[in-house]
């Protein structure tokens, strides 16, 4: 049985050989199609027309159309106007600002009080300025600095409201099995102050 088999495979092969070298390869795509298709879908390349649109083949954004360079002049020229009228009609609504002050960043309006955990060199009841202004806006408008906008442009101005003390804190260290404990007492030092005024030039520049 085994030699029967073994027989009948060699002379499929042989048939396969002689076929494939006279006839070519469409008659051995009628014996073996699953070579062919194997082979064709190496070889051949669909267009980029008939790939479907996916996350994958291109971004999910739309394509944004090359915009001249007198264009974007023009649109910028534009959108100062608009900014300008707002600001000459004072009809920006409640301004807001974010400043950085005490190695944070504060996103603030008038009257917010703010509660820093460090002294700052300012007495109660003094005023200050906060210079570091990233962004100020308002309803209709938003001015965002380059990391900072200038100071002849926005102020922010603020007041020492208080300076105490955090609520005492127990920092405890414990060692099971070594006889060891160390507790540590954590007061912190705090400063509130009331954010009262955010002004903005009455034009840009």
């Amino acid at each position: 049985m085994a030699l029967t088999l073994r027989s009948g495979c060699l002379a499929i092969l042989r048939t396969c050989h002689r076929v494939h070298s006279h006839n070519g390869l469409n008659q051995m795509g009628m014996l073996c199609p699953a070579l062919v298709r194997h082979r064709s879908s190496q070889s051949i390349k669909l267009p980029l027309s008939c790939v479907p649109p996916t996350s994958l083949s291109r971004p999910p954004w739309p394509e944004m159309p090359d915009i001249s360079r007198d264009e974007l002049e023009r649109r910028h020229q534009a959108t100062v106007e608009t900014v300008n009228n707002l600001l000459q009609k004072e009809a920006y609504g409640r301004l807001f600002a974010v400043v950085h002050f005490a190695s944070r960043q504060w996103k603030v309006t008038n009257e917010d009080l703010i509660l820093i955990e460090n002294h700052i060199d300012a007495e109660c009841g003094d005023r200050i300025r906060l210079e570091k202004v990233l962004l100020v806006g308002g309803e209709e408008f938003t001015l965002i600095g380059r990391p900072l906008l200038g100071c002849d442009l926005v102020r922010v101005e603020a007041t020492v409201i208080e300076k105490t003390e955090s609520w005492p804190k127990v920092h405890m260290l414990f060692w099971k099995r070594h006889r060891f404990q160390k507790k540590k007492i954590i007061v912190q030092p705090q400063t509130i102050l009331r954010v009262n005024t955010i002004e903005v030039a009455p034009r840009l520049t």
